[in-house]
């Protein structure tokens, strides 16, 4: 709570009379008055004292009042991309259920088949550097998302539907909680969705979920970016991504029994710092090709691929 101006003088009296050392006298009536006659003469003596300005324990989190972008610009190309891995979680980020201004929120139980449609925002260096709900630090620069009931962390494929430009973030804060917003993105996956200047967009968000060693599984695939008819820009499916080396191995010996297509493992570290064997296939511009190729590999029981663009 804020202090008054009666709170600082009373403690600049009580700041004085610590400085004062009691007289050595003897006498009933010396002893009571004494204290009495001191703090009267205190309050004449400090009131003329400029009182020490107390720090006020609830000043606010955040030291900017609006959100903005940063001032220096920042370049898609060189924006980190989030590779899906399998997670574990803990009650960080997960309590359940919560409440924020006045509204209950509940986490789910698991992001596996979760798909949605709506609004997504962005959020900047008003929140750069302060810590997430998970106890994470938020960099603006990386791509990151919030979302107000999926677990945490959570990783998801958002679609840009204004330009289908889509990207993988990593769920690992709660919010937005203004409006009718379901995401809220970092800058940076703004600036590679190609909305961070407007500051919304229509989205569709897809759950990715990543068992250990084992192909993700995505519930469907977003609409590719069309160049002709049956024609797409230069695509890769992604089979998996996996900690153990032999493990990829043995996908991709699989794969190259099922097409003539490149084949590739690709040794990436992930933003938390894990080793990871990425399964590619690739580069694909033929949408039916694509879509011959996603149902070989679900029948051959090697997951559900992903596409993606470099």
């Amino acid at each position: 709570m804020r202090g008054t101006a009666v709170d600082h003088s009373i403690q600049a009296v009580w700041t004085c009379a610590s400085r004062v050392k009691p007289a050595k006298h003897r006498g009933f009536l010396f002893g009571v008055k004494t204290p009495v006659m001191l703090l009267l003469a205190l309050l004449a003596g400090c009131a003329s004292s400029p009182s020490v300005k107390q720090p006020l324990p609830n000043a606010g989190r955040y030291q900017i009042a609006q959100d903005r972008a940063p001032t220096r610009m920042l370049d898609p190309s060189e924006i980190e991309e989030v590779e899906p891995t399998a997670v574990t979680r803990t009650m960080a980020g997960n309590r359940s259920p919560y409440e924020v201004l006045g509204k209950r929120y509940t986490v789910m139980s698991t992001e596996e088949g979760y798909f949605e449609r709506g609004v997504a925002s962005w959020y900047g260096e008003k929140f750069h550097g302060h810590k997430t709900s998970n106890g994470e630090t938020f960099d603006m620069y990386k791509v990151s998302a919030a979302h107000k009931s999926l677990p945490i962390p959570s990783f998801l494929r958002v679609t840009n539907l204004d330009n289908n430009r889509s990207i993988i973030v990593r769920v690992n804060d709660r919010g937005p909680f203004h409006g009718d917003r379901i995401i809220d993105l970092s800058y940076a996956a703004a600036v590679k969705l190609g909305y961070a200047d407007r500051g919304t967009a229509r989205v569709e968000l897809e759950a990715i979920v990543v068992n250990t060693d084992k192909p993700s599984e995505r519930r469907q695939q977003p609409q590719l970016a069309r160049v002709g008819s049956g024609k797409i820009a230069d695509q890769y499916l992604q089979v998996g991504a996996y900690s153990q080396r032999e493990s990829a191995q043995e996908v991709a010996q699989q794969l190259r029994s099922l097409t003539r297509q490149p084949v590739r493992i690709e040794e990436v570290i992930s933003s938390q710092g894990q080793r990871l064997h990425r399964v590619r296939i690739g580069p694909l511009n033929d949408l039916a090709e694509v879509d011959s190729l996603k149902a070989r590999v679900a029948s051959a029981n090697l997951g559900t691929p992903y596409t993606v663009s470099e």
